[in-house]
């Protein structure tokens, strides 16, 4: 009788250890994005992030999706004082006057970088040459936190008035929209994510 062997568990990057996570992980984290309201997505949600826990930002975002139209710039750019007000009473996103008026200012600077570019996607891949770096990370440490393409991102975009923009922000950014790929390269998505890109 022939026995059967079970299959080997997938390893993934060590930071993946909650189900909202792994979700996250192995389904959106490094897979190229081109959606331009996908990438303003990710502007927001990298900004509020500054100072807490991915896995923080992760559990209130579907109520940021409701909070902020779905991440519709155009919509973010129409927030007056008494939305704001609004969104500083919700307990579902995270409570920052700085960061929820940044949103929308970042809202206002997204759409003058379209309006030039054709497409805020055009812009924001031209700092990794229109595509990904691939890395070959073997161990988390090694992994940086910023580098020379995500400083020269963030400087460009504080000039056209972006705020929560510092390099740090700039380079989880650029790993969560597949502007780098900085899975481990043990890690099973390693190898996919450049064939799941979404254009």
């Amino acid at each position: 009788m022939i026995k059967k062997t079970e299959p080997a568990p997938l390893v993934r990057c060590s930071w993946a250890r909650n189900p909202l996570a792994i979700r996250y992980h192995d389904e959106e984290w490094g897979v190229p994005q081109h959606d331009d309201q996908h990438l303003f997505e990710f502007l927001v949600l990298e900004g509020a992030q500054a100072g807490l826990s991915w896995d923080t930002i992760l559990r209130k975002r579907e109520n940021y999706r409701a909070a902020f139209d779905q991440f519709d710039p155009q919509r973010v750019t129409t927030y007056d004082r008494r939305k704001i007000q609004g969104l500083l009473r919700d307990e579902g996103i995270v409570r920052n006057r700085l960061k929820i008026a940044s949103a929308v200012q970042n809202a206002r600077a997204f759409l003058l970088v379209r309006d030039e570019f054709g497409s805020f996607d055009r812009y924001i891949w031209q700092f990794v040459g229109g595509k990904p770096k691939v890395n070959a990370w073997n161990s988390t440490r090694k992994v940086p936190a910023r580098t020379p393409e995500s400083d020269a991102m963030s400087k460009d975009l504080k000039k056209r008035g972006f705020n929560f923009v510092g390099s740090t922000i700039c380079y989880a950014f650029m790993q969560a929209v597949g502007m780098a790929n900085d899975h481990l390269v043990e890690c099973f998505r390693y190898s996919q994510v450049d064939s799941d890109r979404h254009r």
